[in-house]
């Protein structure tokens, strides 16, 4: 079983996916869901391909992660004013 993660980009009147962990494989849709079905399938042919090449799939190396800030963010130099 392979797990590998996908980022979709919300572009102009579409969504865009790719894989970090795959370069050269995207897709999109005209939905996040669309683009995902695609990404997945994508993935599929991309992996099959390597495969049937005897290439090495690579393994799945990215995560991801969110970072929250306060809604009134603090720029740098007010940082350091405060200090």
């Amino acid at each position: 079983m392979y797990r590998f993660l996908i980022v979709i980009e919300k572009a102009n009147g579409n969504f865009s996916a790719y894989s970090p962990d795959l370069p050269g494989c995207v897709a999109t849709g005209r939905t996040r869901e669309q683009a995902t079905r695609n990404m997945s399938e994508a993935i599929e042919l991309h992996v099959q391909g390597l495969m049937e090449d005897k290439l090495p799939v690579p393994k799945s190396r990215s995560s991801a992660e969110y970072v929250t800030l306060p809604a009134k963010a603090t720029t740098p130099q007010s940082a350091a004013a405060q200090r």
